[in-house]
This record gives structure tokens, sequence and C-alpha cells, in this order.
């Protein structure tokens, strides 16, 4: 509808044209769906190939984002076993210490 297309809207919710199935429309997809302008078709196709972009700039940014949560929470595990191991080392020299008096 916000492309001036609202003559098809009819035929799209009545084959249950949904937005995972919009982005698997091509041209002759859409001609079967009555889409007889050509016009018409380059818009839609022009707006899906758009929209696919911005999905997948944003599939990226999410995995990126993954990609940093997982490094930092290896981070913080490292550090954790780095500071337990030092716990364990002082409390063992502690107890080294008290033996030997």
């Amino acid at each position: 509808m916000s492309l001036n297309l609202e003559q098809y809207v009819s035929e799209f919710s009545a084959q249950n044209i949904n937005g995972e199935h919009l982005l698997q429309l091509d041209g002759s997809k859409l001609k079967a769906l009555g889409m007889t302008s050509s016009q018409d078709r380059a818009i839609i196709k022009k707006k899906l190939k758009e929209m696919k972009a911005s999905l997948e700039k944003a599939r990226k940014a999410q995995e990126k984002m993954e990609k940093q949560r997982e490094k930092l929470r290896k981070k913080e595990q490292e550090q954790l076993q780095r500071k337990s191991k030092k716990t364990e080392k002082s409390s063992s020299d502690a107890t080294e210490g008290t033996n030997e008096q």
C-alpha cells in the first residue's frame, strides 16, 4: 500500500503472501499473482531487493554482536580462572608457610 499498489492486496492476501513469502517472489511469481504491469513488478522487485539488503545487513550486525558477546564471555571466564589459580596458589603458599613453622 505504501508503494501505491493496493490493487494487489486482495490477491496477495488470498494467496497468503506474508513477509517471508514476499521475499521469495520474483518477476514470474509476481506475474502469476496477477501483477501484469511490468512497472508495478519493477517497483516491487526494487523494494524487495532493498529489503533483502537491509535484512542481510541486520543479520550480519547480529552475528557480529554475538561474536563480541562470546569473546567477552570467554575473556571473563579466563579472568575467573586466573583469579582462581592465584587464590589457590596463595592459599597453598600460606599452608606451606604454616607447615614449615
